[in-house]
């Protein structure tokens, strides 16, 4: 089993940044990839990037491309998602989340094997 914890959450203005952290911990090795999701209240959860666990490659959607980084230490277990120029409309809880095994949609929940338990990000207008 792998255990996800996010942190780096928090408030935050519009036009502001914040980096969320996601430490792994336990069976890393099985990890394949790992991705930040999010969801406000009362809509599905949304892909925001995935990044491999090599850090071969990097994903984005098209809602926070070229706002956002995402980026993995392997000596530290640890994914982060850097985001600038928030929006409001980027409130949400951020999870991240790892998979053990290749897909071809690498954007959609269910293709992912361990989740955290959410950090509360809130952008003001």
């Amino acid at each position: 089993q792998v255990q996800l914890v996010e942190s780096g959450g928090g408030l935050v203005q519009a036009g502001g940044s914040l980096r969320l952290s996601c430490a792994a911990s336990g069976r890393t090795f099985s990890i394949y990839a790992m991705g930040w999701f999010r969801q406000a209240p009362g809509k599905e959860r949304e892909f925001v990037a995935a990044i491999s666990w090599s850090g071969g490659w990097t994903y984005y959607a098209d809602s926070v491309k070229g706002r956002s980084t995402i980026s993995r230490d392997n000596a530290k277990n640890t994914v982060y998602l850097q985001m600038n120029m928030l929006k409001p409309e980027d409130t949400a809880v951020y999870y991240c989340a790892g998979e053990r095994r290749y897909t071809d949609d690498i954007s959609r929940p269910r293709e992912y094997d361990y989740w955290g338990q959410g950090t509360q990000v809130t952008v003001s207008s």
